[in-house]
């Protein structure tokens, strides 16, 4: 895997609510978002995308129960996983080219009112130019 292909994966993670993790590559951990309603194809659709503490790279193709009493606790499936390339990293804004099973193309991460609420951010395919 070359620099520019990065590990990227989405975890079904049905913990005290159901809901996707969005896993992306970066400095050699993993960049973490949860997403409650889960995903979405269409561009139209922008979804609620809560940022989360990172995770070790090992944790990228983890499947299985996470049992009760622990954090997280619940049952975790590897949704969609794959590769992707950045093609904006910022603060406040993150552009992102996918290359999964079941997500392709390019998705975006806007941070959603970073001085109120800075773990907020909005997850949405970006329309094809």
């Amino acid at each position: 895997m070359d620099d520019d292909q990065k590990v990227y994966t989405i975890q079904k993670h049905d913990a005290s609510s159901l809901h996707y993790d969005l896993r992306l590559e970066k400095e050699g951990v993993l960049k973490s978002w949860a997403i409650p309603k889960g995903p979405s194809e269409d561009p139209s659709d922008k979804r609620l995308a809560i940022e989360t503490e990172d995770h070790a790279l090992d944790h990228a193709r983890f499947e299985g129960e996470i049992e009760e009493g622990k954090y997280g606790a619940g049952e975790v499936e590897l949704w969609d996983e794959g590769t992707y390339e950045t093609v904006k990293w910022e603060e406040n804004k993150i552009v992102v080219d996918i290359h999964g099973e079941r997500l392709k193309g390019k998705y975006v991460l806007i941070r959603f009112k970073p001085e109120e609420e800075p773990e907020n951010w909005l997850f949405f395919k970006k329309k094809e130019e």
